[in-house]
């Protein structure tokens, strides 16, 4: 299953009423399973530099196949993937907001939130891929 245009302006919508209820202007962007942009918004009043991370943060879910949250611990220095970070021209992002979207156990794509407190990214990305029944 490809993600189209319309399941992503969805996922938008709903992290953007989840950011509202948390009184938080974030930037949100999915992108499809090769990495490219599919829909991105930046709500009134979050930071430019918002753009680019929520788009690199959904990068780096779909990259690593998993939560950019999940990244933080396994890449201090010592464990196992120290220095990801520094990959890919440095769009590989190791805090939360990035998370990856499957469809019955298929990587097809993922969303990244960014904007607000990491914490706060995370529940705006999480509540956008419901949206899309992330399953």
């Amino acid at each position: 299953m490809a993600i189209t245009l319309q399941q992503a302006t969805a996922m938008l919508a709903a992290g953007e009423t989840r950011a509202a209820e948390l009184d938080v202007p974030v930037a949100i962007a999915v992108v499809d399973d090769g990495g490219n942009l599919k829909a991105q918004h930046r709500m009134d009043g979050a930071s430019l530099a918002a753009v680019e991370v929520s788009l690199d943060k959904a990068f780096s879910a779909l990259a690593t196949k998993g939560s950019t949250a999940a990244l933080a611990d396994q890449c201090q220095p010592g464990q196992p993937l120290y220095g990801l970070q520094s990959t890919h021209n440095g769009r590989i992002v190791i805090f939360g907001g990035g998370v990856p979207l499957y469809d019955n156990g298929v990587l097809i794509g993922a969303v990244g939130a960014s904007g607000g407190t990491v914490a706060q990214d995370v529940i705006v990305a999480e509540a956008a891929a419901t949206a899309l029944g992330n399953r």
